[in-house]
C-alpha cells in the first residue's frame, strides 16, 4: 500500500501484484507480513472512516496539508486484526463489489466508444456516403444503407452528403438556463442534480423531463453531459431544448461535444459560455430518417450505460455500508455473504 504524506493525505492506494512502480517522495509505503495481515483487508481498513482518522490524526492543514514524521506516524497506528482467514474473507466480499463496479466502468467505456464511433463514421467522416459514391459496400444492412445518399455537394463547410443541410446551432436548439438550487436546499430524492461538470447531487423534484443534455455555463463552460432521466440543472448550466428541426438528442449530444464550446467564452472574471456565440456554430444535419436510424442504434447503448451506472452506485452504497460493519465485527462474514 502507498499513502500520501503531503497533499492528498488520508488517501490510500494498492499496487497490484508483480507490478514495478516508482514512488514519489510525497508517498510512504507499507508492506504487510502476510502471515498476520492481508494487504487487501488493510487497504479497506484505511479506506474506512476509522482508518482514515488514524492516518490523519497527526496531520497539519497549515499550508500544504501534510503528516508530521510520516513513517513514525504510520508505524504507530494500532488496530485489531481478526484471524487471517476472516481478513481474507472480508477483503474478498468488498473486493468482489469493487471488481463488479470496475467491470461496469470498463463496459461503459466500450459502449460509449461504440456509439461515438458510429456517430463519427456516419456524420463526420461520411463513410457510408463515400462507400456508395465509390461503388463499395457501405457495410450496413440494406434498409439502413439505402437511407444514405450516393454522393456529395458543395456547402459553406466544404463537401457534405447530398440533401443534407448546414444549419446554425441556434436554429436547432435553445440553451435554456438552469435554476439555482443550493446544496443546503436540496431534499432527499433520486432526481440527479447537474452542475457545469456533471452530477453534483440529488433532489426530490425535477426541473426538466429526461433524458436530456446539460451544458456547462459557468466554471466549466462547454462541458456536455448526458442526463438519462428526469433531472435538475442548476444555474451554472444550460440545458437543451430542441426546436423541432432536429429532435435526436443522441445526435445533438455528440455534435455538441465536437463543437469545442469551451472556446466560446464570455468576457468575465469567471469562465463562462457565451450563448449567442454558441448559437452561431454550424452543424451538418442529415435527413430525418437517418437521425431516426441513429437513435435506434444509440438508444439501447445509452440505456445500458445508464443501467450500469445505477447498478454501480447501488454496489458502491452496499460496499460503503458493509465496510465499517465488517471491520468492526458488527456483521460477520457469513451474514455479509
Amino acid at each position: 500500500m502507498v499513502f500520501p504524506h503531503r497533499g492528498s493525505i488520508g488517501e490510500v492506494g494498492i499496487v497490484p501484484k508483480d507490478k514495478r512502480y516508482v514512488m514519489s517522495t510525497s508517498l510512504m509505503k507499507l508492506t504487510c507480513d502476510k502471515r498476520k495481515a492481508d494487504p487487501f483487508y488493510l487497504f479497506y481498513y484505511f479506506k474506512s472512516s476509522t482508518g482514515r482518522h488514524e492516518l490523519l490524526k497527526n496531520s497539519s492543514q497549515v499550508g500544504t496539508p501534510g503528516i508530521g514524521q510520516p513513517l513514525a506516524s504510520l508505524k504507530s497506528i494500532r488496530l485489531i486484526l481478526p484471524p487471517i482467514q476472516e481478513q481474507r474473507a472480508i477483503a474478498h466480499i468488498l473486493g468482489t463489489l469493487d471488481d463488479k463496479i470496475e467491470l461496469n466502468r470498463k463496459m461503459n467505456q466500450t459502449l460509449e466508444a461504440m456509439a461515438r464511433a458510429s456517430f463519427k463514421s456516419w456524420f463526420v467522416d461520411f463513410d457510408p456516403v463515400r462507400a456508395k459514391a465509390e461503388g463499395r459496400d457501405p457495410g450496413l444492412l440494406p434498409d439502413l444503407a439505402a437511407l444514405f445518399p450516393e454522393g456529395f455537394e458543395d456547402s459553406e463547410l466544404g463537401e457534405i452528403p447530398m440533401g443534407w443541410r448546414v444549419q446554425q446551432l441556434g436554429d436547432l436548439i435553445e440553451l435554456a438556463y438552469g435554476k439555482a438550487l443550493k446544496e443546503e436546499n436540496r431534499q432527499p430524492g433520486n432526481v440527479p442534480v447537474f452542475g457545469s461538470n456533471g452530477q453534483v447531487g440529488t433532489h426530490n423534484d425535477k426541473l426538466v423531463t429526461g433524458p436530456g443534455i446539460v451544458v456547462g455555463r459557468k466554471g466549466n463552460p462547454g462541458i456536455v453531459t448526458w442526463a438519462p432521466s428526469d433531472f435538475f440543472p442548476i444555474d451554472t448550466t444550460f440545458y437543451i431544448v430542441t426546436k423541432g428541426t432536429c429532435n435526436s438528442l443522441y445526435f445533438l449530444f455528440y455534435a455538441l461535444q465536437d463543437q469545442n464550446l469551451a472556446s466560446l467564452g464570455a468576457d468575465s472574471a469567471v469562465p463562462g459560455l457565451n450563448r449567442n456565440m454558441a448559437y452561431m456554430s454550424q452543424l451538418v444535419v442529415p435527413a430525418a430518417p437517418i437521425l431516426d436510424a441513429f437513435d435506434k442504434v444509440a438508444q439501447p447503448v445509452f440505456e445500458r450505460i445508464s443501467h450500469n451506472n445505477v447498478e454501480s452506485r447501488t454496489l458502491a452504497s452496499l460496499r460503503d455500508a458493509l465496510l465499517p460493519k465488517l471491520l468492526s465485527g458488527e456483521i460477520r462474514v457469513h451474514e455479509a455473504n
